[in-house]
């Protein structure tokens, strides 16, 4: 669906490959010695918590990839949000059909395509230890982190309520007595600006603080025709974190956090028949910086957590103890035909509009609370590593779905109301045991109670169909899952491992009354997950590489037919998702002044069963599946999972040369994920053609690094893509962020 020329369309898988080779060559030199004028660039270690302690990357046996601080800044340079992470590690694609909010997130296919204000996905967000359920809480803003942890595969064990696909991690930067401050202000495109500042020391003895700062501004992309002085795609983004941390003597710490966010704008826009009928490329006369629309999008988000982590060291023990608060209120507005007008009250377009479709969802009240209590041994180096737990979740979530009559002047013609109250409890433990010098034995185990009371209810209807009385929903089941890893040392700094993990999710339930008079309810899905790993650093700690093969098959998997003809959300069972691939993860010393850090996956995933059906588009798109067992459905027997790519990679080049007492600098990177399906069923028209982005970063520091002035660009081959689609009205679409240049600077003390 490409507007503009396609210089990097070659999967960048290719270039990978091609640069690890190239690696190899360049980091040994002749007869294996290294040249002398390299021998003090090594790679620098690199340190997760993938397991709920710090370890060594290397001693880790789980697929894990880690975002650290620079790429993110350099991601995130044009005013980016939390979807910037898509394609960034291997197997990881995120989306979302609202904007700066709701990401949804995909790792090895896995992830779910619902829109609903409580939909349950597969890969949960832990933020400083702190599982963010809702999927409006995920979007919190990045901003002051020392590095984002990808953990790919099931992760029940130690991690959260639901995650059979996998985990995203975030870790702040923590406060230290060390005085440290910094601010970084960036000035691009669209009048894009974009400030992050941090600053942080001693309060006293054992007490520490830091507080950063996220402020983002957009004047909007493209003018709407219809509505005078109106331009779409604009927004302002706050947010603030606050820390505090307390210690005594190595035998007690604490460490309490704030953090806020206030969002206005930023909403999705749609494109009313962007996809040309009986193709999937952009229509002609599409124009990236003009819309026609006759209703005004809002997105009004603020959000507040807060948690204490505290923390005592016993004899040979550590007691942790970690309790946190989450809260968020939010309302999402859109025009949803993406255009103006309808056929039966002309004038409409753009395109043949059948009738006007304008939403809007909201949360007036929620609330999180979670409490972890985790006893673990302490890090000395002894044969035998544990910790066991027990973890309790709390939610109570309110939602508002209204729908509007845009030509009677945006009134309000439907209202629905949903309540979820959410409760789960979990008992955990892990342990792990050195079999002599080179095998090391790892297990862990978990029991999960989960417990749904929903109620939905339909106040008026958009269609004339009446009221709803309450439809009540109680749902409630347990789960044993649970994981053991096999870790053979290899040398020092190189090992291989085998893993077995069985992962959870919950019973969900849908209940948007607006079009439909049904609550659907599936069932608890498990995954089995196989993995074999090797993790390893070679050539004198110049080349970090790690390569997964996995293969998982998902049961009574939860799948989520989004629109179609009856443009009603509907949950259903599969009676099983097979998942396989290779994911590949390089870090490597090309030079004393360049390093190479790429990654690349491939994910094959296929729907296993014979009588399963969806309804497909309303919108005149060209159907590929056979009729199903049901009339008026399609079988998706045999499809891949929406928004799987196939291929996911990703490339960076971090070039620096110290001149004249300061540095230059340049970061290149590219991503590139191959097509992908935007629906269960297969059509024509909804599928997303490759997309490669690529952006640039040009620099010079000085004083030691305290000053830093740069010019960045994203996306700047200007790619046009169409990420997702609409499938009940016209065919419509919404696109990829056009490209941005600008300029930062930085000040560090």
């Amino acid at each position: 669906m490409s507007v503009s020329l396609r210089p990097f369309d070659l999967p960048i898988a290719t270039v990978i490959a091609g640069a690890a080779i190239a690696t190899i060559g360049v980091a040994a030199p002749a007869h294996g010695q290294p040249a002398e004028s390299d021998l003090a660039v090594r790679l620098d270690a690199v340190t997760v918590t993938a397991q709920r302690r710090a370890e060594d990357v290397l001693a880790v046996p789980v697929s894990v990839s880690v975002i650290d601080a620079d790429a993110l800044r350099a991601y995130g340079a044009s005013g980016r949000d939390v979807l910037l992470l898509g394609g960034r590690a291997p197997s990881v694609q995120a989306e979302s059909s609202f904007g700066r909010t709701f990401p949804r997130f995909y790792i090895r296919g896995l992830g779910n395509t619902d829109f609903d204000l409580n939909a349950s996905q597969p890969v949960s967000m832990v933020y400083d230890d702190v599982v963010l359920e809702n999927p409006t809480l995920k979007g919190f803003p990045i901003f002051d982190l020392d590095r984002v942890e990808v953990l790919r595969g099931p992760q029940g064990t130690l991690f959260g309520r639901n995650t059979p696909g996998g985990v995203v991690k975030f870790e702040s930067v923590r406060p230290t007595a060390e005085p440290a401050a910094f601010a970084r202000l960036g000035y691009g495109r669209f009048d894009t600006v974009n400030f992050e500042g941090a600053v942080g020391g001693a309060l006293g003895a054992g007490s520490a603080a830091r507080v950063s700062a996220l402020y983002q501004r957009r004047g909007g992309i493209a003018n709407n025709t219809v509505i005078a002085d109106d331009r779409r795609e604009d927004f302002v983004e706050r947010a603030i974190k606050a820390q505090w941390l307390f210690s005594t003597d190595d035998a007690f710490e604490a460490l309490l956090q704030f953090r806020a966010r206030d969002l206005s704008g930023g909403s999705q826009v749609f494109r009313a028949n962007l996809i040309a009928p009986g193709s999937n490329r952009i229509a002609p006369g599409f124009d990236r910086f003009t819309l026609a629309q006759d209703a005004q999008p809002t997105l009004d988000v603020e959000s507040q957590g807060a948690s204490a982590r505290l923390t005592w060291t016993l004899d040979g023990l550590r007691l942790v103890s970690i309790s946190a608060w989450e809260s968020v209120e939010m309302f999402a507005r859109g025009d949803v035909d993406g255009g103006f007008g309808a056929s039966f009250a002309p004038p409409f377009g753009p395109g043949f509009i059948p009738f006007p479709a304008e939403s809007g969802d909201g949360i007036p009240q929620h609330r999180q609370l979670t409490q972890e209590v985790r006893l673990e041994s302490a890090d000395d180096g002894r044969a035998l590593a544990w910790q066991a737990g027990v973890f309790v979740y709390d939610e109570n979530l309110d939602i508002d779905n209204l729908s509007y009559d845009t030509l009677a002047g945006s009134v309000v013609n439907g209202v629905a109301r949903q309540r979820q109250d959410n409760r789960a409890y979990a008992v955990f433990g892990s342990a792990s045991h050195a079999l002599g010098e080179r095998w090391r034995l790892a297990a862990g185990a978990r029991y999960t109670r989960d417990e749904k009371d929903f109620v939905a209810e339909r106040l008026l209807s958009p269609i004339g169909a009446g009221a709803l009385a309450p439809i009540e929903r109680d749902l409630d089941d347990d789960n044993f899952s649970g994981d053991i890893s096999l870790t053979r040392t290899l040398s020092e700094r190189q090992r291989v491992y085998a893993r077995l993990a069985r992962g959870y999710r919950a019973p969900s339930v849908q209940g948007r009354l607006l079009f439909g008079d049904v609550v659907s309810v599936a069932d608890s899905e498990t995954v089995l997950s196989w993995e074999l790993g090797y993790r390893g650093e070679l050539f004198d700690r110049r080349l970090r590489l790690g390569v997964n093969l996995f293969r998982y098959a998902l049961d009574d998997a939860q799948l989520t037919a989004v629109g179609g003809e009856t443009n009603f959300n509907t949950l259903i069972n599969a009676d099983t998702v097979v998942g396989r691939g290779i994911e590949v993860d390089l870090d490597a010393v090309l030079g004393p002044s360049l390093t190479l850090s790429a990654a690349a996956s491939f994910n094959d995933t296929e729907i296993r069963d014979r009588t399963l059906g969806v309804v497909p588009c309303g919108s005149g798109c060209t159907v590929l599946d056979p009729p199903g067992a049901v009339a008026g459905t399609v079988s998706i027997d045999g499809n891949r999972l929406p928004q799987a790519p196939k291929w996911i990679a990703n490339v960076a080049l971090d070039w620096r040369q110290e001149v004249r007492g300061g540095e230059l600098f340049a970061l290149f990177d590219a991503s590139y994920r191959s097509r992908i399906d935007f629906f269960l069923y297969r059509s024509v028209e909804f599928v997303g053609d490759p997309l490669t982005e690529v952006g640039l970063r040009l620099g010079y520091r000085w004083a030691g690094g305290r000053y830093e002035v740069a010019g960045f660009g994203r996306n700047i081959f200007d790619q046009t893509e169409v990420l997702g689609g609409v499938d009940f009205n016209n065919l419509t679409g919404y696109v990829n962020e056009p490209r941005v240049l600008g300029v930062e600077v930085a000040v560090r003390y």
